[in-house]
C-alpha cells in the first residue's frame, strides 16, 4: 500500500483519478486530495498518499492542510461580502475604517487598492519576530504604522503575506469579527471545511507539510538591500516565519489567523466553496462577483517576477496559469501547487490540496489534473 488512493469517482472522470495515481507514482506527491463539482454535483472527490513524511498516517477525506494563497480570494471574499451590505465601498479609503492605516502616505489607500495589490503595502518595515506574527493586533498596527512603498494605486506588488492582514483588519474594523469567524459563518453552511486558524481540538486533523524550498530568509542580510530588492525579501521574511518557513508545522501558526498564507482546509471544501460562487447572489451578488473576477491591474511585478493580472482577490485565468480553457474562469493558485477556481461556462468547481511543497503555483500535478478534468467534460 505504496499510495493508497481512496474515494468516488464517477466513470466518466476515470482520467482525473489516473493522473491523481500518476501524481504519486511518477510526481512526487505524498498526500493530497482533488474534488470537482460539475454543475453542483461532486464527480470526483478522491484522497491519497500520507499526511506526514515517515508515512505513518494515512490522508483521510477530512485531513486539513495548509494551502497558502488559495485562500486570498477567501479573505477577500469576506470583504466583498461587507460591500455587498453596504457598510464598505470599494473605492472607499482604507482609512475610513482604520484611521491609523492613514499614515505614512497611504491615506487615499482604498479597500479596492488593496484587494488588487496597489496599497502599497507588500512588506512591513518596522523588523518583528515570530512572537508578533502569533499576535494580530500587533502585526495590523506594525502594518498600519509602515510607509507606503509607493503611491497606493500607481502600481502594483504581489502582497504575498501581509494581505491576510490587510484585508483582514478591514473586516474586522466593518464588521468586529475576526476572519476566522466570519469565513466559517460562510462557509459552514456549505459543509465546506476551511479554517482561518484551526481550533486545537481539531489539529489532529492537519497534516504535516513537507517544505522542498531551501531559503528561510535567516542568512538574508537586510541592511544590504534597498528599494524592491529590500522590499521583496521584507514581504517573505519579516517576520521570519512570514512565508510559514519553520513554523509550518507547529501548533503557534495553525491557532494563529495569518488569512493570506496559513488557511488551512480540504480539496471538497474549496470546491464546495467555488461551487456555491457559481450560483448568482448565494455568497456574493453577480455584479460585484464580475466585477471581482475580472482584471483589475495588469503590468510587471517585482515579487513575482513576471507580467501578472489581478481581480479583486480572485485571479482571473491568464495563458501563463490558465485555471481550464474557458474565459471567464478564476481562482487561485497557493504556493506548492494547491489551487482552487470555478469555470462559469463549464460548471466545473475544482479543489487541490497537497503536503509536498513545492515554491512555486503551478506544478506538473495541478496541471495533469486539470488537464483531465476538461478532457473528461
Amino acid at each position: 500500500m505504496d499510495n493508497p488512493i481512496s474515494g468516488t469517482c464517477d466513470a466518466r472522470f476515470d482520467g482525473v483519478r489516473e493522473e491523481f495515481a500518476r501524481n504519486f507514482a511518477e510526481r512526487g506527491e505524498v498526500g493530497g486530495g482533488i474534488c470537482v463539482m460539475v454543475d453542483h454535483r461532486v464527480v470526483v472527490d478522491l484522497v491519497g498518499g500520507w499526511a506526514d513524511e515517515a508515512h505513518r498516517y494515512l490522508w483521510r477525506p477530512d485531513t486539513l492542510v495548509d494551502f497558502y494563497s488559495v485562500g486570498k480570494p477567501l479573505v477577500a471574499l469576506l470583504a466583498l461580502q461587507l460591500v455587498d451590505a453596504g457598510l464598505i465601498g470599494l473605492d472607499d479609503p482604507i482609512a475610513s475604517v482604520w484611521p491609523e492605516f492613514g499614515s505614512g502616505g497611504k491615506g487615499a489607500a482604498t479597500l479596492r487598492h488593496a484587494l488588487c495589490h496597489r496599497a502599497g503595502v507588500p512588506a512591513i518595515r518596522e523588523p518583528l519576530t515570530n512572537a508578533d506574527l502569533w499576535n494580530w493586533d500587533r502585526m495590523a498596527s506594525a502594518l498600519a504604522a509602515t510607509d507606503a512603498w509607493w503611491e497606493p494605486g500607481t502600481r502594483h506588488t504581489y502582497h504575498t503575506n501581509t494581505y491576510g492582514h490587510l484585508i483582514g483588519e478591514v473586516v474586522r474594523r466593518v464588521s468586529g469579527e475576526t476572519c476566522g469567524a466570519r469565513l466559517r459563518a460562510s462557509t459552514g453552511p456549505l459543509g465546506a471545511d476551511l479554517w482561518f486558524g484551526v481550533p486545537r481540538a481539531e489539529q489532529h486533523r492537519c497534516a504535516d507539510v513537507i517544505w522542498a524550498g531551501t531559503g528561510t530568509g535567516e542568512d538574508v542580510d537586510f541592511a544590504e538591500l534597498s528599494g524592491d530588492a529590500l522590499m521583496t525579501m521584507l514581504s517573505y521574511f519579516n517576520p521570519l516565519g512570514y512565508s510559514s518557513m519553520g513554523v509550518v508545522n507547529s501548533v503557534a501558526w495553525r491557532t494563529a489567523e495569518v488569512p493570506s498564507t496559513n488557511g488551512h482546509g480540504t480539496a471538497s471544501g474549496i470546491a464546495r466553496l467555488y461551487a456555491a460562487l457559481l450560483e448568482p447572489g448565494q455568497l456574493v451578488s453577480a455584479a460585484l462577483l464580475e466585477e471581482a473576477t475580472s482584471p483589475q491591474s495588469q503590468g510587471y511585478c517585482p515579487v513575482l517576477g513576471e507580467e501578472v493580472t489581478f481581480g479583486l482577490g480572485f485571479k482571473p485565468t491568464v495563458p501563463r496559469r490558465p485555471f481550464g480553457p474557458n474565459p471567464r474562469s478564476f481562482g487561485h493558485f497557493g504556493t506548492g501547487g494547491a489551487v482552487g477556481f470555478a469555470d462559469p461556462d463549464a460548471g466545473v468547481a475544482f479543489g487541490y490540496v497537497m503536503n509536498h511543497v513545492i515554491p512555486r503555483w503551478q506544478s506538473s500535478r495541478n496541471r495533469a489534473l486539470i488537464d483531465a478534468v476538461y478532457n473528461s467534460l
